[in-house]
């Protein structure tokens, strides 16, 4: 089962801003009349309730949505990037795969969230027309859409999930009490992912079961199947627990501890979940002597007697489930929203400065800035108020200052992208 995908996203840029004067006959002082440059595509996520894994993405390496067009001549802006848009199964969990932080996480059936946001189209030169200069040869440049390397984690949503060791029965209960059709057969590890069901009750209701793959002592720490189906129980709202009552060369003594042991040591929350714990295989030989020593081990624990290849048990078992489901249901509703590791974080980060001043020996400086490249590549530097705008636009943005403060002096040289220019007054 693919659960776990890398993927790196750019949204796409905005198209620069266009530099027109307006061209008509008997008008021979039209204005200036470029148009704006349209806004870079975003990069969205949806849920499509068809995807059952990750594997759609899994060669995957870069997602790139579509630049903006470059505005045109009689004020007409550019055409808008392209949106892209992924789609991902239902309990998908979009994180910041540099920071740790959770960006979106994918609940809902069709939700649809935004990750990267498209760069804003440049304005053309209409914009800056003004008393002092009523035909600006100058245009901005378009924004630069949001980068993002991605971590995709699926963690599946079920009402319930049956949890145990390999064999005990899982597959088979499920098959019988819901329209699934795993895998079954007489040796460890049939299932290999995780297998859902949905369990209709004679009274109407209903609740989606989950099969979840065989534990074994030491998963928490990677044996087995380990962590990475341990990872999908975490949002089981209810566990079944169930038991091989059958086998005279298994424990469900020990059984029971040790697949308990191994959810409290993966997280601990995930052995304070409620359990419905369940004896199967009762039609066996060694079941009644099996079940007596496991209620003398645990007197206090309710036990369920089924034996799912015989459909013998059943409704006990769902009619407890459904009651625990509709509980912690209940109790989520009531309860006050913590932030914890699975909430969307909206953590506030301070600006990025938009440049950095690097002294490079010899009189020698390089700005470096992706905002400041780009203004540079927009400037005709023979034309002389695109020069002097330039030159304006980096004093406002503190790069003058900057300079002065990192101990530059007029007459050096400052790099700004490919252009190497002197510093003057």
């Amino acid at each position: 089962m693919i659960d776990l995908v890398k993927l790196k996203v750019k949204a796409g840029d905005g198209g620069n801003g266009c530099v027109a004067f307006h061209r008509a006959k008997y008008i021979p002082y039209g204005g200036p009349s470029g148009g704006d440059g349209g806004d870079g595509g975003s990069i969205y996520f949806e849920v499509d309730t068809n995807e059952t894994t990750l594997a759609e993405l899994r060669y995957e390496k870069m997602i790139k949505a579509g630049t903006g067009g470059a505005g045109m001549n009689k004020q007409s802006d550019g055409r808008k990037g392209d949106d892209v848009t992924i789609k991902v199964p239902l309990g998908t969990m979009i994180r910041n795969a540099d920071t740790g932080d959770l960006m979106a996480d994918m609940t809902k059936p069709h939700q649809k969230v935004m990750i990267a946001k498209g760069g804003k189209g440049g304005k053309g030169n209409w914009h800056f027309a003004n008393g002092r200069n009523d035909a600006p040869e100058f245009a901005e440049p378009g924004g630069i859409g949001d980068a993002y390397n991605l971590r995709l984690e699926l963690k599946l949503l079920a009402d319930a999930g049956i949890i145990g060791f390999p064999s005990v029965g899982k597959s088979t209960f499920l098959s019988v009490v819901s329209q699934a059709r795993p895998a079954i057969a007489a040796y460890p590890f049939t299932t290999l992912e995780p297998n859902i069901g949905v369990v209709a009750l004679p009274d109407s209701r209903s609740f989606v079961m989950a099969d979840m793959p065989g534990l074994i002592e030491g998963a928490s720490q990677g044996k087995g199947l380990g962590y990475e189906f341990l990872r999908h129980i975490d949002r089981c709202r209810v566990l079944i627990h169930m038991l091989d009552m059958g086998e005279q060369d298994r424990d469900p003594v020990e059984d029971y501890r040790i697949i308990n042991e191994e959810l409290r040591n993966y997280n601990e929350q995930l052995a304070e979940k409620p359990q419905i714990v369940v004896a199967n295989k009762m039609d066996e030989g060694a079941a009644q002597d099996n079940l007596k020593r496991f209620e003398q081990a645990y007197p206090d624990l309710k036990v369920y007697e089924l034996s799912a290849k015989m459909h013998r048990g059943l409704d006990p078992v769902l009619y407890a489930v459904m009651e625990q489901i509709t509980a912690a249901k209940k109790k989520e509703e009531e309860a006050v929203p913590e932030i914890s590791a699975e909430t969307v974080v909206y953590r506030y980060e301070p600006k990025k400065p938009d440049f950095r001043i690097v002294p490079l020996g010899s009189h020698r400086w390089s700005v470096e800035s992706q905002k400041v490249s780009r203004l540079a590549d927009a400037v005709d530097f023979n034309k002389e108020d695109e020069t002097y705008r330039f030159g304006m636009t980096l004093k406002k943005m503190g790069i003058d200052k900057a300079l002065r403060e990192a101990g530059a002096r007029y007459g050096d040289h400052v790099i700004v992208g490919k252009y190497d220019m002197t510093w003057e007054e």
